[in-house]
C-alpha cells in the first residue's frame, strides 16, 4: 500500500506541482489549503508524512506543526519561500525533520521524502529470508530503542522522537563507544546525499537531548569537543 503524503500550501499551483511529482514517485496524495484544514486532515486521518508551507496566514507552518506535535509524531518536510537559517533550526527545534527552500528541484524534494519515511521503517537483518526481518531492541545502560516499533524510552519511560532523531540514536547505539564527527552523523541520517549543514545536525542533537533531559537522562549524547559526539552516560 502506498504511503500517503499530507501536501499543505496555500498556493493552489505548488501543492499541484508537488501532488504531480509525488504520485509520479508512487505516493498517495493528499492536500490543504491552509494551517487550519491540514491540523483537521492530519487528526482525521494520520499520513505518512506531511510537506508544510511554513510562510501561510493565519496558521502557519511552524504553529500546525506545534499544535500537531501535542500528540503526532508524524515526520514534517517544511517549505518556505526564504532560504533562511533561522526557519531552518527554528523548524528542526520544534519537532520538524526536513527543509526544502522554495523554488525547489521537485527530483529534490521526493529524494528528501524517500529518506525520511525510509527512516521509519525498520532495517531487516540476514534473517530476514527466514521469515524475521526483525532489527531487535537496543540497549545501553537503561536507555531502550525499538526499531521495529519506532519506539524510544529511557528506564521505561517513552521518549517521543522524529524520524530523523530516532535514526541518528539507532545509529548511536549500534556502536556505542564510537565517536562520530558531523559528517558521519550526516551521511547516517541523511544517506541519499541530501545536502544539510552543520547547524542542522546540531540542532537534532540538542533537540535529543533536550527529550531525554525531561525523563530524567542529563546526558544521552556527549560532545568530544573538537572531534563530534558520542553516546553518554545512560545509567
Amino acid at each position: 500500500m502506498a504511503d500517503t503524503v499530507l501536501v499543505v500550501d496555500d498556493d493552489p499551483h505548488i501543492r499541484d506541482v508537488i501532488t504531480y511529482a509525488l504520485e509520479a514517485a508512487g505516493f498517495a496524495c493528499t492536500t490543504a489549503a491552509d494551517g487550519a484544514k491540514a491540523v483537521a486532515a492530519a487528526t482525521a486521518r494520520v499520513p505518512d508524512l506531511i510537506v508544510l508551507d511554513i510562510n501561510m496566514p493565519e496558521m502557519d507552518g511552524f504553529e500546525v506543526c506545534k499544535e500537531l506535535r501535542k500528540s503526532s509524531e508524524v515526520p514534517i518536510l517544511f517549505l518556505s519561500s526564504r532560504d533562511d537559517e533561522i526557519d531552518r533550526i527554528v523548524g528542526l527545534e520544534i519537532g520538524g525533520d526536513d527543509y526544502v527552500a522554495k523554488p525547489f528541484s521537485t527530483r529534490e524534494l521526493v529524494a528528501r521524502v524517500k529518506v525520511i519515511l525510509k527512516r521509519r521503517r525498520p532495517a531487516t537483518t540476514p534473517n530476514a529470508a527466514d521469515g524475521d526481518g526483525c532489527e531487535g531492541v537496543l540497549t545501553f545502560g537503561r536507555l531502550t530503542l525499538d526499531p521495529d516499533r519506532f519506539v524510544a524510552a529511557y528506564a521505561d519511560a517513552p521518549v517521543p522522537l522524529t524520524a530523523t532523531e530516532f535514526a541518528i540514536l539507532r545509529e548511536f547505539l549500534a556502536r556505542p563507544a564510537f565517536v562520530r564527527d558531523r559528517n558521519a552523523i550526516i551521511e547516517l541520517a541523511y544517506p541519499d546525499n541530501v545536502h544539510v549543514s552543520d547547524r542542522t545536525v546540531d540542532s537534532h542533537i540538542r533537540h535529543i537531548r533536550g527529550k531525554f533531559q525531561t525523563v530524567g537522562c542529563d546526558n544521552v549524547i556527549e560532545t568530544v569537543h573538537g572531534v563530534g559526539y558520542r553516546l553518554g552516560c545512560c545509567e
